[in-house]
């Protein structure tokens, strides 16, 4: 089997409603990937996803970096190709941001083809370490621009449907602010949910070690993101001052930095993002490390559940699976299913990153 083309997209979707954390607002998401073309006639799409900006950028690199470059490939050799990617045209300026989310788009479309080849969903392709529905948290509810009413409203509908964990945003003008939030977040919810906070990396490190101390009575499942995310010694110096664990990993480019901080002890929940770290080949390799380490797996939502949904399910360290519903009707074809608080296994060939024709209709970017 060999590539015989490739071509770049750029979607850009609104998300219906304005949502906020302590970085920044969000009313559009932009998918930016490419769609392989193979001599036996089968087809991969791969993506990356950035919040409204950035998405031209990433689209740029698959032009001009890699796409001439796959032309003749054989796509089983998927690692070999990540390699020859890594360490070529990008090397010199890349090794994170922009250059490797181009390169995990690249790499998913890879291994969408391979499921696609195989006729099995991916998840099975990769071995299939857990078959069974995969509990899910919501992130939906908790956004920084929300009331507190809102907050609570939102979480009494989510318990209604069925979910058990939530996660919301802390990181507003006062630590004061923030705990006064997760408070009346913990005492509309009571013991009926697990819930989680992310600072979204708002906070220095006087600020999270106050922070995580006054966080501790809401018995919290883990304070994400408190700092900034390249640094090791500060994530390690607050883990070792709280009670609370703390999980990492949006932000994370590298194989080679989840492994210092997995090492350090800096880290207690892994969040590694298929769409940022390099695709699905070094997810793979981080998620193994984690496991050595007897650490588990919540990936960050950042490809919107269709890829995670895949992986949690091909690795025996995952735990929760992160879902950020923003739509009814998704751009999808096989759109991730969620029921009473769980992910539905796919069982359609591929990796679920095909778009509708709709979507690439009405969102394209010329």
């Amino acid at each position: 089997m060999k590539i015989t083309a490739a071509r770049s997209f750029l979607l850009v979707v609104p998300v219906g409603r304005e949502i906020a954390d302590s970085m920044q607002s969000v009313t559009t998401v932009e998918l930016v990937g490419l769609v392989i073309d193979t001599d036996a006639g089968v087809s991969g799409t791969g993506y990356t996803v950035t919040v409204g900006h950035g998405g031209r950028v990433i689209r740029s690199v698959l032009d001009t970096l890699f796409i001439d470059d796959l032309i003749g490939k054989d796509p089983n050799q998927v690692r070999e190709i990540w390699q020859q990617l890594y360490f070529g045209k990008s090397h010199w300026i890349g090794r994170a941001g922009a250059t490797t989310m181009a390169q995990s788009a690249v790499d998913i479309a890879l291994w969408d083809i391979l499921a696609k080849a195989a006729n099995k969903p991916l998840w099975q392709l990769l071995g299939g370490a857990r078959s069974s529905d995969i509990p899910i948290y919501n992130t939906n509810a908790g956004w920084l621009n929300f009331s507190v009413d809102q907050l609570c409203a939102e979480a009494e509908e989510l318990l209604a449907e069925g979910y058990t964990a939530l996660k919301m945003k802390v990181g507003r003008d006062s630590v004061a602010e923030d705990v006064a939030r997760v408070g009346a977040v913990r005492k509309a919810v009571g013991d009926r949910a697990m819930l989680m906070v992310d600072a979204n990396q708002r906070w220095d490190p006087m600020q999270a070690a106050e922070g995580a101390r006054r966080l501790e009575e809401f018995d919290l499942g883990w304070l994400e993101e408190p700092l900034h995310p390249d640094d090791v010694p500060a994530h390690r110096a607050l883990k070792q001052r709280t009670s609370l664990p703390i999980a990492l990993g949006e932000h994370v480019y590298t194989v080679h930095a989840f492994r210092d901080f997995i090492t350090s002890g800096a880290v207690d929940v892994v969040q590694v993002d298929v769409c940022r770290v390099g695709g699905i080949t070094p997810w793979l390799e981080v998620a193994s490390l984690a496991h050595a380490q007897g650490l588990r797996v919540c990936p960050h939502a950042g490809d919107l559940m269709q890829v995670h949904q895949h992986l949690v399910r091909a690795i025996p360290n995952s735990w929760l699976l992160e879902v950020i519903p923003l739509w009814r009707v998704g751009p999808f074809q096989q759109q991730i299913q969620l029921e009473r608080g769980r992910c539905i296994a796919p069982m359609a060939p591929g990796a679920s990153t095909d778009f509708t024709a709709a979507a690439f209709e009405r969102f394209s970017v010329s």
